[in-house]
């Protein structure tokens, strides 16, 4: 049976485009001395002294402005970065979510990865731990701890770091119709599954590109965004893979004549 081999995950590279609000004040002083030519009337004195201070306080109401200013475009910043993400999220549109995750990774990975249009996989461990796990968090909570890269670095864990295995753990491998139990890679987009039902595999998104190898997707899993306590945990041989006991079903072929691409540029 003829399979497509690769898997092309396209990545759009963009940029925000940041507003700076800069709130400007301006102090408007008066004659830096006073005229003793003339008696100073307590009037006078009194209307120097209450135009002085106002002027002080403006200042200060400026400079305050100014802080409180910043400080909102900063939250406000952050919060938005992560807006279209979750809109996607909230209204099930898991192709859409995918495509926007792989944009803020190439965003959030800093300016050469928005030039180039990618992430090198040595650029992963710059990624701030905070937009890692709200990337992560969002996923997990609009799939009912489905997907995510959390759930899938726990099956990655699982079945010792077996990138085969845990292809075909999340279903990102199907089985092949041959005489021996053949695996090879979904055709990207049409093969993986965009919905979330009782059929949709645990840990089967987001997608990450392993066109240049797996050392991004590792790279990805290993970032201390996603330790947890429970990292060695462990299931049964049969628990681990559970594309293969179905394999195995159907086509009652032991384990021995398993075949497995071991080439992972897809």
């Amino acid at each position: 049976m003829a399979t497509t081999n690769s898997l092309h995950h396209h990545h759009h590279s963009s940029s925000y485009t940041h507003h700076r609000h800069n709130l400007h004040s301006q102090s408007h002083f008066g004659p830096t001395s006073l005229s003793l030519k003339q008696p100073t009337s307590a009037a006078t004195f009194s209307l120097i002294c209450s135009a002085s201070s106002s002027s002080s306080s403006s200042s200060s109401a400026a400079v305050s402005a100014v802080s409180t200013t910043n400080a909102s475009a900063t939250t406000a910043e952050t919060a938005t970065k992560f807006d279209v993400l979750e809109n996607h999220l909230v209204n099930q549109n898991f192709r859409q979510a995918d495509e926007e995750t792989r944009r803020l990774l190439i965003q959030i990975a800093g300016e050469a990865a928005v030039k180039r249009g990618y992430v090198f996989f040595s650029e992963v461990k710059t990624i701030s731990t905070e937009d890692l796990q709200t990337i992560d968090n969002l996923w997990t909570k609009h799939s009912d701890g489905r997907f995510g890269y959390s759930v899938q670095r726990k099956i990655w864990l699982k079945v010792k770091k077996d990138f085969t295995r845990f292809f075909v753990k999340v279903e990102w491998m199907k089985l092949l119709d041959t005489e021996v139990v053949q695996y090879n890679y979904r055709a990207f987009p049409d093969e993986f599954k965009w919905e979330l039902n009782d059929e949709t595999p645990l840990g089967h998104l987001p997608l990450t590109n392993a066109l240049r190898g797996t050392q991004l997707l590792k790279c990805v899993l290993s970032h201390p965004a996603f330790a947890t306590a429970d990292d060695n945990s462990g299931e049964t041989e049969e628990e681990l893979n559970r594309g293969v006991a179905v394999a195995k079903e159907q086509t009652g072929v032991g384990a021995d004549k398993r075949v497995f691409k071991t080439n992972y540029s897809f």
